[in-house]
């Protein structure tokens, strides 16, 4: 039975027990050097009080006896420290990963293929990572919102923090389906993959789309966001409505492709040994590249469409397109812009 009566009182008899023989050994050393008789040559020493003596003994053996007890007792108190802080250390990281959002890790059918990861957010961005490992690690984090229109200092009811995400994943036959069930939160998506995975992401609002290191084949679409693809390799279909579009490929399949956007530039890096036939068109930007590219005459027949047989209207359309090939030609390569620049760019090049 754990009594503390009991418990204090057997501390003391120890105590007492190391400091009464340490006081009177102490006591003994000091009457000893006080009865010594001094040298005829040399000055005599100043000797303390006999109740001084004592005063300095007791101390002494006090400090002792608290010393011995220190060393000797164990360290209960040190592992309750000890336990409390890991405890509260725990707390926090639980705290920190509640704050953080949600955490999925997803074992693929068959690790040994090729994946493919499809993602889409109402709002929000997308990150997608390589990285060596062969699951598909999803986070989801809620973006908070901005406080500075929110004034708790006033009295009332304070407005709750909701960091729910809603985050569902789905695998089958190595195809990963992400999405978030919040439409009107952001939701920021974090994915890493294995370095052979083919990427189909879609993002609507107030979100970018960044992929790094993936190689597969990439559909990505985002309207109100930029979209980059930086270091991937195989082939790709990218669009971004209303943002930047930035590709760099570190190889590339022989499959044809298309680059898009509405109100952004348009900036793609190939290996300097690229192939292909490219089409070309920016109604209020211009095209540039690092490439040597055969442009081909303008000789694009007209469409025509004649409705008049049913009470239509009869239309001519020339189109807008230039074409060109790059080393010999190659697959299809389409670049679509109206109110940005179209940027082609060889890798190596300044």
């Amino acid at each position: 039975m754990n009594n503390p009566a009991i418990h204090k009182a057997t501390k003391r008899n120890k105590f007492h027990a190391i400091e009464n023989p340490m006081s009177e050994k102490i006591e003994k050393i000091m009457d000893t050097q006080t009865m010594r008789p001094a040298a005829s040559n040399s000055k005599q020493k100043f000797m303390p009080p006999r109740f001084v003596t004592l005063k300095f003994v007791k101390g002494c053996a006090t400090c002792a006896a608290f010393l011995a007890l220190a060393l000797t007792a164990p360290p209960v108190h040190a592992a309750a420290a000890s336990n409390s802080n890991t405890a509260i250390a725990a707390l926090e990281e639980q705290q920190g990963k509640q704050r953080s959002g949600d955490r999925v890790v997803v074992t693929l059918s068959d690790p040994s293929r090729p994946s493919t990861v499809k993602a889409s957010l109402i709002n929000g961005g997308i990150t997608v990572k390589a990285y060596e490992g062969k699951d598909i690690i999803v986070e989801a984090h809620p973006r908070n919102r901005d406080d500075s229109d929110d004034d708790n200092d006033r009295p009332g009811p304070k407005r709750l923090n909701i960091a729910t995400t809603g985050l569902n994943v789905e695998e089958e036959n190595n195809q990963v389906n992400i999405g978030a069930d919040a439409i009107q939160r952001p939701i920021d998506l974090v994915i890493q993959v294995p370095v052979h995975t083919s990427l189909h992401l879609r993002a609507v609002n107030d979100g970018d789309i960044m992929v790094t290191g993936v190689d597969g084949e990439f559909d990505v679409d985002d309207i109100n966001g930029s979209v980059t693809l930086n270091k991937i390799a195989g082939s790709a279909v990218a669009h971004a409505l209303n943002g930047k579009l930035l590709v760099s490929f570190t190889r590339i399949n022989q499959k044809p492709m298309a680059f898009s956007s509405l109100n952004g530039d348009i900036d793609v890096t190939f290996p300097a040994d690229l192939k292909a036939n490219v089409s070309l068109r920016s109604d209020n930007g211009d095209v540039f590249s690092d490439f040597d590219v055969n442009m081909t005459p303008q000789s694009s027949q007209p469409v025509v469409e004649d409705g008049r047989s049913h009470g239509g209207k009869y239309k001519v359309k020339i189109d807008k397109t230039v074409r060109g090939s790059i080393n010999g030609g190659g697959p299809e390569m389409q670049f679509t812009n109206f109110n940005g620049g179209i940027y082609i760019r060889k890798s190596g090049s300044k």
